[in-house]
């Protein structure tokens, strides 16, 4: 049976460098992202027999429910879950202009959307002894970026670990991966470092090593960086 791949923040970056790459190894991908046009382009260059787009934005549970129903309709399974959506604004915690909602939207998609992610498809994964996946940061082990952004992927480095403890003994496996600074739309307005840059493409061939181990190997943490970059 084809194994079926979730991806949460798919529409550009290494959500979308994942998907093609995961479908060109033979898994069935679903594609989620709040941008409709964007994943279901991506799901019409992938082909409809391997991709599903599917319009979610995690920081809505209900949405996210909704997202894993669909999943279930269309490929009958999960058998692995990457949490991969995120977004930074950069805001910092003295200086410059007050931005409340902006820290809201971060911490509901990075935090909260990744841990409902965790919850809500890990009862699928169970069934499966399937495989979670979450995106954290360089700046969610060392503090190189003084600002909130790096709090929220401290905050997943702890999802991360605390899943892993709680699905001892249920086959799942769980790896967390670390990128650092990598060239996709994710910057935005914020501004980039001016250090060496990987690929989306680098850091989806790194999920898919962690993805490829046998069974019994769990690859825990990833963490990935330009040659060259200083922090």
């Amino acid at each position: 049976m084809e194994k079926v791949f979730l991806i949460t923040g798919a529409s550009t970056g290494i959500g979308a460098a994942t998907a093609k790459m995961a479908a060109a190894e033979g898994w069935k991908v679903v594609l989620a992202a709040r941008t409709t046009s964007r994943i279901e382009a991506l799901a019409n260059e992938i082909g409809a027999d391997k991709a599903f787009a599917v319009t979610c934005d995690v920081s809505d549970w209900t949405a996210q429910q909704r997202m894993i129903q669909l999943a279930l309709e269309r490929f009958g399974r999960l058998d692995a879950v990457f949490a991969n959506a995120g977004f930074s604004k950069g805001s910092p915690f003295y200086g410059g202009t007050d931005k409340p909602d902006e820290w809201r939207d971060m911490v509901l998609t990075n935090v909260y959307g990744s841990a409902a992610t965790a919850r809500l498809t890990l009862p699928e994964l169970v069934k499966t002894r399937g495989h979670f996946l979450i995106t954290g940061s360089v700046v969610g082990r060392i503090t190189s970026i003084r600002n909130l952004y790096s709090a929220t992927k401290w905050a997943v480095t702890g999802i991360a670990q605390a899943v892993r403890n709680e699905m001892v003994g249920t086959g799942i496996r769980v790896t967390l991966i670390e990128p650092g600074v990598v060239d996709t739309p994710f910057w935005g307005p914020v501004p980039k470092p001016g250090t060496p840059e990987l690929k989306p493409e680098d850091i989806a061939s790194g999920v898919m090593y962690a993805l490829n181990q046998p069974e019994h190997v769990d690859v825990n943490q990833i963490l990935i960086r330009p040659t060259g970059q200083p922090h």
